[in-house]
């Protein structure tokens, strides 16, 4: 169930061949990558996994092999579109593949309260009581919730079981949320988990993000929810400046990508056109970067 989740989910890249056809056995392979490393969960057909790049065939293939590596983990896939028709679609064939719920996103052009009730309303008429993750990315969908609107969301849709949130600032927002005496949903945090320590300390329940290095995500939570904050804290300051590279938009994607080949996780590198191409000077900062981690983190055990 959703609505008990806590942990590290980990928004999983899509692997492409060199000619940008999707990599079956790359997922595979990502996928025991990412368990192996803490991963309790996974999500899929996120922006960073490209979602916006895959003909819908392929969506549902790419979500489909994903939650059959993932064994008894919870897998989320996102569905967010600004069609009511094909988010449905979507939605449907992916839990027909075993996915423990879908994360919605609401659509540029909801200007009001009102029409974010509508909206969901909309959305739950068609896809029924489906466990969704509310996914709070202003930035990215030009929809600005508020804590308010976002509560009464929460206690009108009991499907709603899960707040991705990455409003920024974060952190008050998280406090807000928290103090509700309303029903409590777990929150996980976003963007590319830059700010994780501070949002656990501020009562988020774990990330659900990406980076090369998860054993950090994984270590950092473990440590935190332990009570062990310093060591946390720590820790997490030895992959800050790697993490921070990966926060560049489509361009920290296409990192991302190389260090997880370079580790072993996936095959190949690829960006699906259109997408950035790593120049040699970009790999020569990797090099530095993964090197600095490595010895970093080396220090610390």
């Amino acid at each position: 169930m959703l609505s008990a989740a806590k942990g590290v989910f980990i928004v999983a890249q899509t692997p492409f061949d060199e000619t940008g056809a999707i990599d079956g056995n790359s997922i595979d392979s990502l996928c025991e990558f990412y368990f192996r490393h803490g991963a309790d969960g996974l999500t899929v057909l996120g922006v960073s996994g490209e979602a916006g790049k895959l003909t819908s065939g392929e969506a549902v293939a790419v979500a489909a092999r994903f939650i059959g590596n993932a064994g008894t983990r919870p897998v989320v896939v996102g569905v967010s579109s600004p069609s009511l028709a094909q988010l449905g679609e979507l939605t449907t064939k992916v839990m027909d593949h075993g996915a423990a719920g879908v994360m919605i996103a609401p659509p540029a052009g909801l200007k009001t309260d009102e029409d974010l009730l509508a909206y969901f309303d909309a959305v739950y008429t068609r896809i029924g009581d489906v466990p969704t993750v509310l996914q709070d990315f202003p930035q990215a969908s030009d929809v600005w919730m508020s804590v308010p609107a976002m509560l009464r969301l929460i206690d009108t849709f009991p499907q709603l079981q899960l707040i991705k949130e990455e409003d920024l600032p974060s952190l008050g927002k998280i406090g807000r949320l928290r103090e509700s005496t309303g029903r409590r949903v777990p929150i996980l945090t976003g963007n590319n988990a830059m700010y994780l320590p501070l949002e656990l300390a501020r009562g988020a329940d774990g990330p659900m993000a990406g980076f090369s290095y998860p054993e950090m995500l994984s270590g950092v939570y473990r440590r935190h929810t332990a009570g062990d904050l310093d060591g946390a804290e720590r820790l997490f300051a030895r992959y800050l400046p790697l993490l921070r590279y990966e926060a560049m938009g489509s361009f920290g994607i296409a990192a991302r990508k190389e260090v997880m080949r370079r580790r072993g996780a996936i095959r190949h590198a690829t960006v699906r056109t259109p997408g950035p191409r790593l120049t040699p000077t970009d790999l020569a900062e990797i090099d530095r970067l993964v090197a600095q981690v490595d010895r970093s983190v080396a220090d610390l055990t």
